[in-house]
């Protein structure tokens, strides 16, 4: 008997949820990632508010040549090790990126060979780590976009995508030459050279968040999202499919604005997709349908002139080349939260979507990423590390 039968043959979901409502929050992230029925309530209105929610998550960033860091939502609350100091050799690490709860870094030491490159997995909430294999580069002018995909409530593995660039006359990105993927069930690579749109145009992949739902990828490209499809296939050596789905717009928008004033994210395991309307006065929260790609529906009106007291947000440089004083940079639906930097200030801010409370995290502006802690024990062995090499090695 599985939890779902156990608790409409015992107890009604009222009951239930009452009951893991007391739970710690690190106890209920375990238990909902092994119970379909439980997980849900995490996505009904009526008990999701009753739930246990993360509050030490927060953000990662990384300025040049300094520590990683992580900025929390819970002031005073020191439980995640954000400097990532559990791991060795972190010295010469560099945030790349993160996905519900894992972290991506590549890391070198002063012994690495310039044609290699090297990446690590770790969950800061548990503080385990994973050693990818060596992957190759190209030492000289050498660019790529990683995207690390995880999704606890599916799987206890992950995947790591790492999308080499073409780049042409003065650093300009004109598509992916490559795309390697590295599945930690089978710890191997597998890479793919053939990846187009439907009408057989390159595609670049754009460093804005992305979306890892039921084991599909969503990636911002240069004006649409990329899709790549179910990932164990790929696992099993076999390259998975890819396709775009359009965004949502207004007549007379402009691709390029749409793609970079917008974000994605997802909700009860849904894609969504937030974004400025054209004079920045409202952020509207679209909902996109699996069954039909084309459709997408407004879930949410958020009025940025009521929060910011003001109306004058967008700016046309030369004329024609669309700027907002804000830039959405996430967002999380079932904690009620839009997140914001303000570029003329320089600040980490968050929008209560019920609410409407405009708050300030943090007093200064980087590249942010998102991150909520994550308990489930990663299922790969621990690497060991050599003192005497300075080395990271995986057992055996």
């Amino acid at each position: 008997m599985d939890c779902k039968e156990l608790s409409s043959a015992i107890l009604t979901d009222d009951l239930v949820v009452e009951i893991l409502s007391r739970l710690p929050f690190k106890s209920f992230s375990r238990f909902k990632c092994f119970c379909k029925a439980w997980l849900d309530f995490s996505f009904d209105p009526h008990y999701s508010q009753k739930l246990p929610k993360a509050h030490n998550g927060g953000f990662f960033y990384q300025d040049h040549n300094s520590a990683i860091q992580l900025v929390s939502l819970c002031k005073h609350d020191e439980e995640i090790d954000g400097t990532l100091s559990f791991l060795p050799g972190y010295e010469h690490l560099e945030f790349v990126d993160c996905c519900n709860g894992l972290v991506l870094c590549e890391y070198r030491s002063n012994y690495t060979s310039a044609d290699i490159l090297r990446f690590i997995v770790c969950n800061p909430a548990t503080q385990e780590w994973t050693i990818l294999p060596d992957t190759q580069r190209n030492a000289d002018k050498f660019y790529y976009t990683a995207k690390l995909c995880f999704d606890p409530s599916q799987s206890p593995h992950f995947y790591v995508f790492n999308f080499h660039e073409k780049r042409g006359i003065y650093n300009s990105v004109l598509g992916v030459s490559q795309v390697e993927m590295f599945s930690s069930c089978k710890s191997t690579w597998l890479v793919n050279s053939d990846l187009r749109d439907p009408e057989n145009n390159d595609i670049s992949v754009c460093g804005r968040p992305h979306v890892f739902i039921d084991g599909f990828l969503h990636v911002h490209t240069d004006c649409d999202v990329l899709v790549l499809d179910k990932l164990e296939i790929a696992s099993m050596g076999i390259p998975p499919r890819n396709w775009t789905i359009k965004l949502p717009f207004h007549r007379g928008d402009c691709f390029v604005d749409r793609c970079f004033r917008g974000c994605l994210g997802q909700y009860a395991g849904t894609l969504h997709y937030a974004v400025a309307e054209k004079d920045g006065c409202t952020i509207l929260i679209w909902s996109h349908d699996y069954f039909d790609p084309g459709m997408w529906t407004v879930t949410h009106r958020l009025r940025m002139r009521d929060a910011f007291g003001r109306d004058d947000f967008v700016h046309y440089e030369d004329g024609w080349i669309w700027t907002c004083d804000y830039e959405i940079i996430a967002f999380d639906l079932e904690r009620e939260a839009i997140f914001l930097v303000d570029e003329n200030t320089n600040k980490l801010l968050s929008y209560g979507i019920t609410t409407g409370e405009l708050n300030e995290i943090k007093d200064s502006s980087h590249r942010y990423i998102y991150y909520v802690p994550c308990y489930l024990k990663l299922p790969d062995p621990e690497p060991a590390y050599d003192d005497v090499s300075g080395l990271f090695t995986v057992p055996l």
